[in-house]
Formats: C-alpha cells, sequence, structure tokens
C-alpha cells in the first residue's frame, strides 16, 4: 500500500493487477487501483477534481483530469472516510501513476492533496536488479 498525508488529509492507493482482464500477447495488462481519503483533519472538505500522470514502461505519459472521483464529488467531515475502486489498462507490462486532488474547504479555500506515486506491476514484468 502507498499513503501520503497533505493539510490532515491522508490518501491511501492500493493496486492490484487483474490478470482476467488483461491480455500480454495483446500488450494490454489492467490494474485496479482501491483509494481511501481519510479527512483527518478539523474541517469540512469536498473532492472537487482529480489529476492522474500516468507513465508506461517506455516512459509514455498520458494525464487525465476530470470532475470528482468515480462519478462522485465526496464531502468529507473531520473524522469520515471516503473509498473507491477504479482502474487504468497500459500497453505495458508496468508503470507507474501518480496524482492529485482539488480540494475545497468549507471555507472556501481551495487547495490540492497528494495521491501517493504508486506502482503497477504484472507477473510478466521482468525483474531487474541494478
Amino acid at each position: 500500500m502507498y499513503s501520503q498525508t497533505t493539510r490532515g488529509i491522508t490518501v491511501t492507493v492500493q493496486p492490484v493487477y487483474l490478470d482476467d482482464q488483461s491480455d500480454p500477447t495483446e500488450n494490454r495488462y489492467v490494474w485496479a487501483y482501491q483509494v481511501r481519503i481519510d479527512n483527518q483533519g478539523d474541517t469540512t472538505v469536498q473532492l472537487l477534481r482529480r489529476h492522474w500522470v500516468i507513465t508506461d514502461a517506455l516512459g509514455r505519459v498520458q494525464e487525465v483530469r476530470g470532475a470528482g472521483v468515480v462519478g462522485e464529488q465526496p464531502v468529507l467531515q473531520p473524522g469520515q472516510s471516503f473509498e473507491y475502486t477504479s482502474g487504468t489498462p497500459l500497453p505495458t507490462s508496468s508503470g507507474i501513476m501518480v496524482g492529485s486532488y482539488e480540494m475545497e474547504a468549507e471555507t472556501g479555500e481551495v487547495f490540492d492533496i497528494a495521491v501517493p506515486a504508486f506502482s503497477l506491476d504484472s507477473p510478466h514484468e521482468t525483474v531487474r536488479l541494478n
């Protein structure tokens, strides 16, 4: 698992390779990732937008921006959490994702929180130690 805290809001991500949806002979590798957002701060916040940077094993970068996550813009009071699962395909057997969420505090302040970089590894990837 990967975890990072920004301004009292902790984002934890756990990626899982989906063998049943992947087809290495067609250069299609698919991962699901479960995200948990915990508001450990002292103010109510709302997730407005997401921004992902997805890099495959050949260094090709794809950016994804959009409103909310999985069709929702959750509001989190202090002590509350929100969980969701999403996924991403890649044309290579490994990659990395990193991102941020744009949040709005109940005061109207808008700020970004970090989503930790996490590795997308499949059992089809050859591991090389340097």
